[in-house]
C-alpha cells in the first residue's frame, strides 16, 4: 500500500467482475463532485446536486461527446458518507467493458485508482470507525456462516469497542492509584494498596480479558470453519459419505478399491458450521507407487484435522489390519462411523466389540439408504463445539485482537508479580500497566503503526 495521502481523490469499481444487473464505480475525495459534473449529463439539466439523492442520466466523454452508459448517480456530501469525504457512486450496467471505460474516464479527469481497502482505510483515518470496526467490515464480506456474520455485525456496531474502552477506563483507574504513589511518596495515607489493587486487576480486568480470549475460539470455528477428514480403508464408503455431506456428486464412487488416490477437498456447511471436507485415499499397505503417495498424504491430513471420521464397513468382519489402522487414528480427535448397516448380514456387534476397550462411541449409518446422516451431522457439530462457552456470546475477537488481549494479560500479570513483593516499586507497576493499556489500545487502533495498517487493509478487496 502506498503512503497514506488523504488529498487524492480515489476511485474503483466496487462490484464484482462479470455480468450482472448493476455495476458501481465509487469515488471519494475533494474532486469527486467536480469529476461527476464533468462526465455526467443528467436527464434534466441542473447546476447543483443534493446530497444522498439519485439522479438519472448518461455518462458522457466530455472530449468526444460519446455516450458511455445510462446510469444513476448519487452524491454524498462530507462528513455524511462512508469515508467522511465527498463520495460519488455511479450505478451503471454491469459489464467489464463499459465499467472499465467509465473508470478510465474518471481517472483521466483527476482521480487515481484506489488501493485494496483504501476506502475503509479513509473511514478509519477520518475517525468514522475504529480499527476493530474496519476489520469487521472485511469479516462481513468473507463470512462463511450466519454466526460469523453476526459476530462481525456486532463488532461493526461497536460492541467490541465498548468492551475495550470499559477495560481501558478500569485500567486507567488502577494506573491513577499507582502514579499517585509515585507523585506523592511522602503522604501518610496509603494511596496504592497492593492487595486491593491486585484483586481489582484480577477480577475487573484480567477476568474480562480471559472471557474475550475464550470467545475467540468459538469465533474462529464459525469464521474459518474446521478441517473434517474422512479416513478409513479403501471401499468403506468415504467418497459416498463426502458426496452425501456435500449433497452433490463431487467425489468419484466405484466398487473398485483405491479409486481415490489423492485427497479431495470441498467446502460444506454442517449445522451452520463451515467445514472443509477432506476425502483421503484409503489407508492400506500397497505396492502401487501412486497409491502409496496418496496413503502418505492421507496420514499427513490426519495431523491437520480438527476432527477425523474413521469409517468402517459393517458388511465386513473386523480384521487385524483394521485395529492397526485405528491405532494410527485414535491419537487424533475422531469419531468412529460404522457404514453400510443396511447390509444383511452385518458385523455391527463385532465392530462395537473391537472398539469397546477404548470406550469409543460409535455412530451407525448407511450412506446408500440415507440412514442416520442427520444424527452424524449433529454428532460432528456437538463434538466440535462441546468445549465452547456455554453462554451466548456477542463478541468474538479475531486473531490480531486476541493476540493483543493476550499481550495485555501478560503485562497485567507482570504488574501483579511486582505488586505481591514486600516492597513493590510503583514505577515498575506503572510501566507494566501502561504496556497493558497500549496493548488494549492497539485493538481499536488509537495506537498503531503504518505497517500494521498496511497488513490489515491489504487483505480487503479493491473498492471497499
Amino acid at each position: 500500500m502506498r503512503p497514506y495521502n488523504l488529498d487524492d481523490t480515489i476511485t474503483a469499481i466496487a462490484t464484482p467482475p462479470g455480468r450482472g444487473a448493476i455495476g458501481v464505480i465509487k469515488l471519494s475525495g475533494e474532486l469527486a463532485l467536480p469529476i461527476l459534473k464533468k462526465i455526467f449529463k443528467p436527464a434534466k439539466k441542473r447546476e447543483h446536486f443534493e446530497s444522498h439523492r439519485f439522479y438519472y442520466g448518461f455518462i458522457v466523454d466530455p472530449n468526444s461527446g460519446e455516450k458511455i452508459d445510462e446510469v444513476l448517480v448519487v452524491y454524498m456530501k462530507k462528513p455524511h458518507s462512508y469515508t467522511r469525504e465527498d463520495v460519488v457512486e455511479i450505478h451503471g450496467h454491469s459489464g467489464y467493458y463499459n465499467l472499465r471505460k467509465i473508470l478510465e474516464l474518471v481517472i483521466r479527469e483527476g482521480a487515481r485508482p484506489a488501493e485494496p481497502g483504501e476506502f475503509t482505510l479513509r473511514a478509519f483515518l477520518n475517525g468514522r470507525i475504529d480499527l476493530s470496526q474496519a476489520e469487521a467490515i472485511e469479516e462481513i464480506i468473507s463470512a462463511k456462516s450466519d454466526r460469523a456474520l453476526q459476530f462481525a455485525l456486532n463488532i461493526l456496531s461497536g460492541k467490541l469497542s465498548e468492551k475495550i474502552n470499559t477495560l481501558r477506563q478500569k485500567l486507567l483507574h488502577a494506573l491513577a492509584q499507582v502514579e499517585s504513589a509515585i507523585d506523592f511518596p511522602e503522604e501518610d495515607i496509603e494511596i496504592m494498596n497492593p492487595p486491593q489493587l491486585i484483586n481489582f486487576i484480577r477480577s475487573e480486568i484480567i477476568k474480562e480479558i480471559e472471557i474475550l480470549i475464550e470467545n475467540y475460539r468459538e469465533g474462529r470455528i464459525y469464521r474459518e470453519g474446521i478441517n473434517l477428514v474422512i479416513s478409513g480403508k479403501p471401499n468403506v464408503g468415504k467418497s459416498s459419505l463426502m458426496n452425501a455431506l456435500l449433497r452433490e456428486e463431487r467425489a468419484i464412487v466405484t466398487p473398485i478399491p483405491g479409486t481415490t488416490r489423492d485427497f479431495l477437498e470441498e467446502e460444506a456447511t454442517i449445522r451452520g458450521l463451515p467445514v472443509k471436507l477432506i476425502d483421503t485415499a484409503g489407508l492400506r499397505e500397497t505396492e502401487d507407487p501412486v497409491e502409496k503417495i496418496g496413503v502418505e498424504r492421507a496420514l499427513q491430513k490426519l495431523k491437520e484435522a480438527d476432527l477425523v471420521l474413521f469409517l468402517v464397513d459393517a458388511g465386513e468382519s473386523p480384521k487385524e489390519e483394521d485395529f492397526l489402522l485405528f491405532e494410527k487414528v485414535k491419537n487424533y480427535p475422531h469419531l468412529i462411523v460404522i457404514n453400510k448397516i443396511d447390509l444383511s448380514p452385518n458385523y455391527v456387534d463385532k465392530w462395537r466389540e473391537l472398539f469397546s476397550p477404548f470406550e469409543e462411541d460409535t455412530i451407525l449409518i448407511s450412506v446408500k439408504e440415507n440412514l442416520n446422516l442427520d444424527q452424524l451431522s449433529q454428532k460432528i457439530f456437538d463434538r466440535i463445539t462441546q468445549e465452547r462457552v456455554q453462554t451466548t456470546i456477542e463478541v468474538a475477537p479475531n486473531l490480531r485482537q486476541k493476540l493483543a488481549l493476550e499481550k495485555a494479560k501478560t503485562h497485567l500479570e507482570e504488574a501483579i508479580t511486582e505488586l505481591i513483593k514486600k516492597e513493590p516499586l510503583p514505577e515498575v507497576v506503572s510501566l507494566f500497566l501502561r504496556d497493558a493499556l497500549n496493548a488494549l489500545t492497539e485493538i481499536i487502533g488509537e495506537v498503531t503503526t503504518e505497517d500494521l495498517l498496511s497488513e490489515i487493509f491489504s487483505k480487503f478487496c479493491i473498492g471497499k
